[in-house]
């Protein structure tokens, strides 16, 4: 058997494990596994491979994300009652944005599962938070072309809106943290730029945000606004986990 055939056997046996590891990880078994492969294929590998562009997870994100949206804003509209349009608009906001999405698929580990052009490998795209929120939104639309509404829903309730008052932090992690350092030290924090990854149509903007010289949190985006939420979200989720900061008064450095 000629070796470029062996190799390509070999790959189609590694997208084959690859995808059922994915399926055990999101605790969906797809009837049509072909969605599930388009979801984690980015458009540089399509080009790279010189597939069909139409077979990158764009139009599933598309889809994905009308379908967050109904979901989200229908367990929203239950859950708070009392609530009226522009703060359900808010919440909503807070967790299908860039970062409460990248987190998520932080937690689902979807970075390692991509399939990718040599270039954006190379340039760190599986941590790339503007890749991993779209690659999830695009695993909600192939699960709901897949199972339905009723599976898509159930993904969403496992995997996004889970801890929603945690991930609702996203939406002006700045502000927060400004009013608890406030609060707690009557002390104000500082944010700097300290990376930018990535080609130019498509950066990574790496923040870090400062009290009294000591980084208190790290974090990245698409924008530099973007970077510092995050930022801050990292140095509140420190804060929460330190049992003494009350009575310390002091800021565990993050690593």
């Amino acid at each position: 058997m000629p070796l470029f055939v062996l190799v390509a056997k070999g790959r189609s046996m590694q997208k084959q494990e690859q995808l059922k590891a994915l399926e055990k990880k999101i605790e969906y078994r797809f009837r049509d596994p072909a969605l599930l492969l388009q979801a984690i294929t980015h458009s540089s590998y399509t080009n790279e491979q010189k597939i069909n562009r139409t077979k990158n997870y764009e139009r599933l994100e598309f889809l994905g994300d009308a379908v967050l949206e109904m979901v989200t804003s229908a367990f929203l509209f239950r859950r708070h009652p009392e609530l009226p349009e522009g703060e359900l608009s808010r919440l909503r906001a807070s967790l299908v944005c860039e970062p409460s999405l990248a987190f998520c698929a932080k937690e689902l580990g979807l970075g390692k599962f991509l399939l990718l052009g040599k270039g954006e490998e190379s340039t760190g795209g599986r941590r790339r938070a503007s890749i991993t929120s779209d690659v999830l939104e695009a695993l909600i639309g192939a699960v709901y072309l897949d199972g339905g509404l009723t599976a898509a829903q159930d993904f969403i309730y496992r995997f996004v809106l889970s801890e929603p008052e945690q991930k609702q932090l996203f939406s002006d992690s700045k502000t927060h943290l400004q009013e608890l350092l406030q609060g707690m030290f009557h002390k104000d924090c500082e944010y700097r730029l300290v990376g930018e990854n990535g080609p130019e149509h498509d950066k990574t903007f790496v923040a870090e945000v400062l009290m009294d010289g000591n980084v208190i949190g790290t974090g990245e985006g698409r924008t530099k606004k973007a970077a510092q939420q995050q930022a801050a979200y990292q140095a509140l989720l420190a804060c929460q986990d330190d049992k003494t900061i009350g009575e310390s008064h002091t800021f565990h450095t993050l690593p």
